[in-house]
């Protein structure tokens, strides 16, 4: 009986919820053979093109790679990509790629030689005599990823640890206008079936079912001819109804075993594995011929090309190459979609490379597929949720996701969604909700990628703690075990050198002068030769000053001390007060001397205004002298000499004014006498005034100065004589006209 119940359950089919059943569109390219396309002038080429991180880059620009060549190296979910051809790499930089976003990723760019020549390769005579570790890594360095659209990694994906009791292999492709699949199998149903057999070796499932539409009959024949030969594995071929999405990994499940794979989990849980023939023939050719992933299927199709069918494409092919040589006319306005028209994105360029994932370039007309309409409210009709494979509710999620509400959809189960795109295809309302779902994902993975960093800094930062915290404990264990007990004897003398030294650091503290020998040092004898050495220069200035005077009374030059310094500002505030009130006084005299009558005194003002002229110019010489400070000592006898110069030049012109105004007849010698006698005395102050003043620096040439001063005076006496015989030889009426 439970024969009987297994032999009638062995052909059924099950059906999935929702689905709908959208134009096919398949003859344009299905019934036209497969076709090589010349090489491109330049291949660029991702270096992730998988579902997983990139690769590590093993090339650099300039380096000269051949058909095959590894670009990159990868363990685990990272898969190594290849040289599509042979030629030099021109550049590694970010280019746009196919991505719904249009960003650009790190990729190598390669001109091809045109040789087309391979590199070494290692292919396998019988793949049954290697462990499936080995044909597991053979897999995974060929660089094969799914070919069904997701790109997961194929050697992950066979790597898991489990029992398999189906394998399925996914021949459906129900999206339309897609017919990639459907050529191949029509064209290479025995390399696939030799895929299968290679699958069967490494999972050893209890059976292998085929899955296909029952809308390609050319397939359909020659993959039961390419299978009638096969005994060593229960390998079946099971064709299904169109619908779509029949080719979903979950609904395909679900038609061919009747299982449900459980929410968040892989369909490997309920013991079934499921590969699409590209990824099976993709394997043929990594471990039988050791060509590793460089090529793929893709259909071009849509009535703006005038060729359409399928062709292979090398991975990295700019899609603008492939369009020309299908003869693309291009539309205003463009729209070239990758993938098919209801899970594909429209390009918003057309130099971005074919991947490992492409499997479809749709280019229609306006009239074949309208641009989308306009974007309406939701009159939540439920027609979404009617169709849902997955059986969601497509109008909540739609509200989750633009409120940004993450949480619930999340608990509404965001992520089992599989952007079949069958709500946005019965939407009256155009709303492109496949779209927004998308979105939604993106956002919410990258806020639990930033959570992920920040409890890994967290874990980071407590581990750190608690390492710091071993160390120090382990610090003080071995520093308890170094510590040695000294005797009662030592200790006191430890104690002791101790006392002994926070005695010192206290006097210290106080100001007390400790000595190397403890006692005080006696400084008494230097400080009495300091003080003698000091009076000596102080008695040898003060007889310096006395001599250079000349009968003057001597003062004593004070050494310049900090006190002394600071008085220096009084006194020349002092002097420059007292030359304002001077240059007062003798404008006073001059204005009295003018109002004054000629006839009474002719000479008494004159001899006073000259005396006063003169008194006024040593004040004035004075306040110079002592309020201009004497930074170069070096060179006293040239100012000096400048200032009796200046001097003698006043006195030489009040003279002269003096010999004019006075007559000729009376008193002709006395006065001028008494005036350069005068002079002459004022003349000797001046000098002394000089040397008082300027502090004496160099005491080896007092002679000189005296020597300068005494031919100044000199000068001024011979001149004033010149001057009185000259005022002799003058008539009385030469006087008086003057």
């Amino acid at each position: 009986m439970f024969n009987l119940f297994r032999s009638s359950k062995k052909d059924r089919l099950w059906d999935f919820a929702g689905g709908i059943h959208p134009p096919e569109m398949k003859t344009q390219s299905s019934t036209v053979p497969l076709r090589h396309v010349p090489l491109a002038e330049t291949f660029v080429v991702p270096l992730q093109q998988h579902l997983g991180p990139a690769g590590e880059l093993v090339v650099q620009t300039g380096d000269r790679v051949l058909k095959g060549t590894p670009l990159t190296v990868g363990q685990g979910r990272s898969l190594p990509v290849h040289a599509p051809t042979s030629g030099t790499i021109i550049a590694i930089e970010p280019r746009p790629v196919a991505h719904p976003s249009g960003l650009a990723e790190l990729c190598a760019i390669i001109q091809p030689d045109g040789e087309d020549r391979w590199c070494d390769r290692a292919p396998v005579a019988d793949y049954r005599q290697l462990e499936a570790a080995e044909l597991l890594k053979r897999i995974q360095l060929a660089g094969i990823a799914g070919l069904g659209g997701a790109g997961f990694p194929t050697a992950t994906k066979l790597d898991t640890g489990k029992q398999i009791d189906t394998l399925i292999i996914n021949a459906a492709e129900c999206e339309p206008y897609i017919t990639a699949d459907d050529r191949l199998m029509q064209e290479c149903a025995d390399q696939i079936v030799s895929g299968i057999l290679i699958l069967c070796h490494l999972l050893t499932p209890h059976r292998t079912l085929i899955g296909i539409e029952d809308n390609k009959p050319e397939a359909i024949r020659a993959l039961t001819h390419a299978i009638s030969g096969v005994t060593e594995v229960d390998l079946q071929l099971r064709v299904i109804p169109t619908k779509y999405p029949s080719g979903g990994a979950k609904q395909l499940t679900r038609i061919l075993t009747g299982k449900e794979v459980p929410h968040g989990k892989h369909s490997s849980a309920i013991g079934v594995l499921m590969q699409n023939v590209g990824t099976a023939f993709a394997i043929k050719r990594a471990i039988i011929d050791g060509e590793p992933l460089i090529e793929r299927v893709i259909t071009l199709t849509g009535n703006a090309i005038t060729q359409p069918g399928n062709v292979w494409a090398r991975l990295g092919t700019p899609v603008e190459h492939l369009l020309n040589v299908a003869g693309y006319q291009r539309q205003t306005p463009q729209q070239v979609i990758m993938g098919g028209p209801l899970m594909g994105f429209t390009l918003a360029q057309l130099n971005v490379p074919v991947v490992k994932t492409s499997n479809c370039l749709l280019a229609p007309t306006a009239s074949e597929i309208a641009p989308m309409p306009e974007e309406q409210a939701c009159i939540r009709c439920g027609q979404c949720a009617d169709v849902c494979p997955v059986q969601l509710l497509p109008q909540q999620l739609y509200w989750f996701s633009r409120g940004k509400e993450h949480q619930k959809a999340r608990e509404h189960n965001l992520f089992d969604c599989i952007e079949c795109g069958a709500c946005a295809y019965v939407c009256p309302s155009h709303i492109p909700l496949v779209h927004y779902y998308r979105q939604e994902k993106a956002e919410i993975n990258a806020l639990e990628q930033q959570a992920n960093q920040a409890a890994e800094a967290k874990a980071r930062y407590e581990a750190r703690l608690a390492r710091l915290a071993r160390d120090k404990q382990a610090r003080e264990e071995r520093h308890k075990k170094a510590a040695v007990v000294l005797p009662a004897t030592d200790q006191n003398a430890v104690q002791a050198a101790l006392a002994r030294v926070r005695s010192k650091r206290a006097e210290a503290a106080t100001g007390s002068v400790i000595s190397i020998t403890g006692s005080e040092p006696d400084n008494q004898a230097a400080i009495a030769a300091r003080a003698a050495l000091k009076a000596e220069i102080r008695q040898r200035k003060m007889a310096q000053s006395s001599a250079g005077s000349d009968n003057q009374p001597a003062q004593p030059i004070v050494e310049p001390t900090a006190e002394t310094a600071s008085s220096t500002e009084p006194d020349a505030r002092k002097a420059a007060v007292a030359a304002a009130i001077a240059r007062a006084k003798a404008k006073q005299s001059a204005q009295l001397s003018k109002a004054a009558p000629a006839a009474t005194q002719p000479l008494a003002p004159h001899a006073s205004a000259i005396q006063s002229d003169a008194e006024q110019t040593h004040r004035v010489s004075t306040v110079n002298q002592s309020a201009t400070p004497v930074v170069d000592n070096t060179e006293p006898d040239a100012r000096k000499a400048a200032v009796a110069a200046a001097i003698a030049r006043v006195k030489a012109k009040q003279s002269a004014q003096l010999s004019k105004a006075a007559p000729a007849a009376t008193q002709p010698l006395a006065p001028h006498a008494s005036a350069i006698q005068s002079d002459a005395e004022q003349t000797h102050r001046v000098s002394a005034v000089n040397q008082s003043a300027t502090p004496v620096v160099d005491n080896a040439e007092p002679d000189a100065r005296k020597a300068a001063v005494a031919a100044a005076i000199a000068r001024v006496k011979a001149k004033k004589s010149a001057q009185q015989i000259e005022s002799q030889s003058v008539t009385p009426n030469e006087s008086e006209q003057r």
